[in-house]
């Protein structure tokens, strides 16, 4: 079967650029691309008491523009250097953007989601767009894609994945990282920071990266051991010097970050993300 990418956008520059980044990185891949819309109707929340219904003005005229934005957006990839192996689809829907995700996933059994890091309205200050954000925090079926406002796409050569080797990995949850590795010839950076100052590795935690060793076998791959270092600091500085194009976290609430993006590590990282981070979810 395809490899079935989900591309949320909101018409905006961003959105453009992560779908332009999604064909790139999937380029050798046949895959069914899905075009998502979640629309809105102004003057209504989800949340209110009463729900526009199909049929009525404001709701058909919202989905009239999300429709017409859709195909828009299908005429511009028709500009695209054409590509054999890649099919689009849209999907527009009244839904918030997470609700939107998760429907699709369900019913295109989606693999990965491809999106920008900003939206239309996203302030420069914020770090993600809070959609982003969302989508990042709450869908756990599938690993998401974040490209940053205006990242022109270069083939991830060198991958940054740091760990702390406190829990077990699955191969199913790095299959994305492996295949994207073997895509481009990346060399995945595994880095663990030592937060305990004397580099030794617990009996479990050596039995967990030598787990991390046999999952990553038949990829380049380093393992990377930086004395403790403000983690955040030891990370960035580690992403410059290696000229890092992706980086790729393991969304668990138990890891030494916490919860991905509540956590102040991704946040310093990603005030102002340069590179693309691959979110990865221990489902």
């Amino acid at each position: 079967m395809d490899k079935r990418v989900l591309l949320p956008t909101d018409f905006s520059k961003n959105a453009w650029n992560a779908i332009k980044y999604a064909l790139d990185l999937y380029k050798n891949v046949a895959c069914d691309f899905y075009l998502l819309n979640a629309f809105h109707v102004s003057g209504y929340t989800l949340e209110s008491m009463r729900v526009p219904e199909a049929g009525e003005p404001f709701y058909e005229a919202a989905k009239k523009e999300s429709e017409e934005g859709l195909e828009r957006l299908l005429e511009m990839l028709k500009l695209q250097p054409e590509n054999a192996k890649h099919e689009f689809h849209t999907i527009s829907t009244f839904n918030s953007l997470t609700e939107a995700v998760r429907y699709a996933i369900d019913k295109k059994d989606i693999d990965v989601i491809v999106m920008g890091t900003k939206g239309v309205t996203e302030s420069k200050a914020r770090i993600f767009g809070t959609n982003t954000v969302k989508v990042m925090e709450r869908i756990k079926q599938c690993p998401v894609i974040a490209v940053p406002n205006e990242y022109s796409f270069v083939p991830p050569k060198e991958i940054a994945f740091p760990t702390d080797y406190k829990t077990a990995f699955k191969k199913k949850e790095l299959e994305n990282l492996v295949e994207i590795s073997k895509l481009h010839g990346s060399k995945i950076n595994v880095v663990h920071i030592d937060k305990d100052k004397d580099g030794q590795l617990n009996k479990e935690e050596e039995s967990n990266k030598q787990l991390l060793k046999d999952i990553l076998d038949g990829t380049d791959y380093e393992m990377h051991f930086l004395p403790s270092v403000k983690i955040s600091k030891g990370i960035n500085l580690f992403i410059e010097s290696t000229h890092c194009d992706m980086i790729v976290f393991l969304n668990r609430k138990h890891l030494f970050f916490g919860s991905i993006l509540s956590n102040p590590l991704v946040k310093e990282i990603g005030y102002d993300p340069k590179i693309p981070i691959l979110e990865l979810n221990d489902n």
